[in-house]
C-alpha cells in the first residue's frame, strides 16, 4: 500500500491499492470519500518503550582460571579436557598422589595443622564434613577432632597419614569446575606453583566482546535476550563487564573492545560450546509512554507526522509528536492522543 500525504492548506491523502482515495481537510474534517482506503485499526498503548541493539556474542562457561599445585615431580594422571570434577574428586595426581577439589573462596597458601585457626581452618572443615568425615565442629579451629577427619581423609585418598593438609594435596575453587586445558599432561614434570590446569565453572555464560564506543549499552544486572543456534530465545542478565578495554589489529583494522558476561540461569542451552549466539541489549528505554504501530505513523510533506485517528465510521487526520522507537512501535503525544484510541495502519 503507498499512502502519500499533502499538506499545507490543501488537503491529506491516503492512496490505497486498486485507486482507492480518501482525502481529509487542512483542518482533518474529511472533505472527500472514493473507494475507501482498507485499513485496519488498532489502539493506541501505554507502557514502556524499549529498543534493543543486537550484537554477537558466543555460549561458553563461565569463571575461566588456572590451578596450580604444590606439589612437584612427574604428573602421572591427568583427566581429559571436557571432564567435570566435583568436590573431593581429583583434579590431577602427582608422583602417584592426588590433587583434590575442594569448595572455597581461599586459596590454600599454609599448611594446616592442629592448633591453627582461621577461615581457611572453616573452609576444610566445611568440606570434610561435606564429604562424610569427622565429628568435629566447624569453626575456626583446627582441633585434635579435625586432625582424626584429616588422617581418616587421607587414608581414603591413598595419602601419606599426617594430619596436615597442604597445596599439595587440595585446591580451594569456587564450585564445581569443567576441565578446558590440561597445561601438565600425564608424564610431564611439574614444579610447585606452576600452572597444571586451566578450568572454569559449569555454568553457561554468554560472553560479547562489545565495541568500546558501545559500552553504554551493558550495564551490569540488565536483563538481555538471547538467541542461541536454532532460533531458541532465552532470557538472560549481565553479570560482569571488564574495567578494562582490550585491542585487537592495527591500522583501520584495530577494533577496541570491552568483555561482557551474561548468565543464563537455569536456561536450556544444549550442550554447544564456543557457539556463535544473537544478543539483544536495550539502548533506550521510555517508561510509561504512548505509542503506536510505527506503520501508523504518516510523514507530512509539509514536515512533521500524523496518525488516522478512527472513530466509528469517521477517519480523521491527527498531527502528533514522534518520540522514540522501539520493537516495532513509535511514541506519539498530540491533542485526541489518549489510551485505547482507535487509529489506522495499512490492511496486511
Amino acid at each position: 500500500m503507498r499512502r502519500g500525504i499533502v499538506a499545507g492548506g490543501v488537503a491529506v491523502v491516503v492512496v490505497a491499492g486498486g485507486g482507492s482515495v480518501l482525502a481529509w481537510s487542512a483542518d482533518g474534517d474529511e472533505a472527500e470519500t472514493g473507494h475507501e482506503a482498507p485499513l485496519r485499526t488498532v489502539a493506541v498503548g501505554r507502557g514502556d518503550l524499549v529498543d534493543t541493539e543486537t550484537v554477537d556474542g558466543k555460549l561458553t562457561y563461565g569463571d575461566v582460571r588456572e590451578v596450580w599445585t604444590g606439589a612437584s615431580g612427574v604428573v602421572t594422571w591427568a583427566p581429559e579436557e571436557g571432564a567435570t570434577v566435583k568436590r573431593g574428586g581429583t583434579l590431577l595426581k602427582v608422583a602417584g598422589e592426588p590433587l583434590t577439589l575442594m569448595y572455597g573462596g581461599s586459596p590454600m597458601y599454609r599448611v594446616l595443622k592442629n592448633g591453627d585457626s582461621g577461615k581457611d581452618v572453616r573452609q576444610l572443615e566445611r568440606n570434610l564434613r561435606s564429604l562424610g568425615y569427622g565429628a568435629m565442629t566447624v569453626d575456626e579451629e583446627f582441633t585434635g577432632a579435625t586432625e582424626a577427619a584429616v588422617k581418616e581423609w587421607q587414608d581414603d585418598r591413598g595419602l601419606e597419614q599426617t594430619g596436615m593438609v597442604d597445596g599439595a594435596q587440595v585446591a580451594f575453587l569456587d564450585g564445581p569446575v569443567q576441565v578446558r586445558e590440561v597445561k601438565a599432561p600425564e608424564g610431564k614434570q611439574t614444579a610447585k606453583g606452576q600452572p597444571v590446569l586451566t578450568v572454569a565453572g559449569t555454568r553457561r555464560v554468554v560472553h560479547v566482546d562489545l565495541d568500546a564506543d558501545k559500552q553504554d549499552l551493558a550495564r551490569k544486572g540488565a536483563k538481555v535476550s538471547v538467541e542461541l543456534p536454532g532460533g531458541a530465545k532465552v532470557a538472560g542478565t549481565i553479570s560482569g563487564i571488564s574495567e578494562v578495554a582490550e585491542s585487537t589489529g592495527e591500522g583501520q583494522d584495530k577494533k577496541t573492545t570491552i568483555g561482557v558476561d551474561i548468565a543464563l540461569g537455569s536456561a536450556g542451552t544444549g550442550r554447544f560450546d564456543e557457539a556463535p549466539v544473537s544478543v539483544e541489549l536495550e539502548s533506550e528505554r521510555r517508561k510509561g509512554v504512548l505509542s503506536v504501530p510505527v506503520e501508523a505513523l504518516l510523514a507530512l510533506r509539509g514536515g512533521g507526522f500524523g496518525v488516522e485517528v478512527v472513530d466509528g465510521g469517521r477517519r480523521r487526520l491527527v498531527p502528533v509528536d514522534a518520540g522514540a522507537f522501539g520493537g516495532g512501535r513509535v511514541e506519539v503525544a498530540g491533542n485526541g492522543i489518549a489510551e485505547g484510541v482507535k487509529v489506522g495502519v495499512p490492511a496486511e
